[in-house]
């Protein structure tokens, strides 16, 4: 039943004028473009997609590293599409793949989302994402997710603007756009000194939930009342509203760690949920990018300032850790 639910989805999204599903013999191009979007992300190299030749193509993967090899598509797993502008017609100008089999959260998962240099700023990205949300609430699916590498700061600025929550930073950053997940937005004071994380009803009005500080290099966190009544069956606002807030005050350099306790616990919380949890994957996540030659242009600047061990540094965890399959 889900398989066919995510057919029925892929069925929509082949009607929409802006999408083209890839045909037989247009793999390798598709994977081309694959590479460049990783060229531009990981070394922030710009590469046009169809004029790569042989020798250039060995170059970026030699340089990407692992994440360079080039991925083999089952299309039983999942459907590449090429995008193309709002009113169709004339060649590709992006990629995008949507796989075939739901998460156990009902949600199906996006990747390769792609667009050209020459046609960024139209808001074709955003449609993509929007027509696969879309889709997948009209056949009883929750919406989509998708990771993202935190070392590519664009994208993970770009998500967090389009108002994805974060759901996981497990091996990657997870982001979400999900049914039972309200829109939300995140709201600076003048001082510049607070943030504000609150949820937006149906009825337009806000919910303010979290309200962020910082004081001598530590973050201040505290929960609101109305954050305290919130209450669902999954208890996923109130969870994915602390990982999405931490995610922001990440993005802006603002500290991530409260104190010592929370933070000598923050391995425990290293896959979802508290703040210092985020803080130590992402140690983890630069490492990993810095071993593999990539560009590494962070805004969070660690918990350094408070001069507390940082157990990321030798930790076995980076020695296994694999990054996102980006595509």
């Amino acid at each position: 039943m889900e398989n066919q639910q995510a057919l029925h989805v892929h069925e929509r999204l082949a009607a929409r004028p802006e999408l083209c599903p890839v045909t037989f013999g247009e793999g390798r191009r598709f994977a081309l473009w694959d590479l460049a979007s990783l060229a531009e992300g990981a070394l922030g190299e710009c590469v046009d997609p169809d004029s790569l030749t042989v020798a250039g193509e060995k170059r970026l993967r030699l340089r990407l590293g692992a994440a360079g090899r080039e991925c083999r598509y089952d299309d039983e797993f999942g459907r590449r599409d090429w995008i193309r502008t709002a009113k169709g017609g004339g060649g590709p100008v992006g990629t995008v793949a949507v796989s075939s089999r739901p998460t156990g959260a009902g949600a199906l998962c996006v990747s390769s989302l792609y667009v050209h240099p020459v046609a960024r700023r139209r808001g074709l990205a955003s449609a993509v994402l929007d027509a696969v949300y879309e889709a997948c609430r009209a056949e009883g699916l929750h919406g989509f997710r998708l990771d993202a590498y935190w070392a590519w700061q664009r994208s993970v600025r770009y998500y967090l603007n389009r108002g994805l929550w974060v759901t996981s930073w497990k091996h990657a950053l997870g982001l979400a756009r999900l049914s039972y997940l309200p829109r939300y937005e995140v709201s600076e004071s003048e001082a510049g000194d607070q943030l504000t994380f609150a949820t937006r009803g149906p009825d337009g009005a806000t919910v303010p939930l979290l309200v962020a500080g910082r004081a001598g290099g530590r973050l201040l966190l505290r929960e609101t009342e109305q954050c305290e009544r919130t209450a669902d069956k999954r208890d996923a606002v109130r969870l994915y509203a602390r990982s999405t807030l931490a995610l922001h005050l990440a993005a802006r350099g603002w500290p991530l760690v409260r104190g010592e306790e929370e933070w000598a616990e923050a391995g425990w919380s290293c896959d979802i949920g508290q703040p210092e949890g985020l803080a130590y994957k992402i140690g983890i996540f630069e490492q990993v990018a810095a071993e593999e030659g990539w560009r590494v242009e962070s805004p969070y600047a660690g918990p350094s300032a408070l001069g507390v061990p940082d157990p990321v540094r030798g930790n076995s965890d980076a020695d296994s850790f694999v990054g996102p399959d980006h595509r």
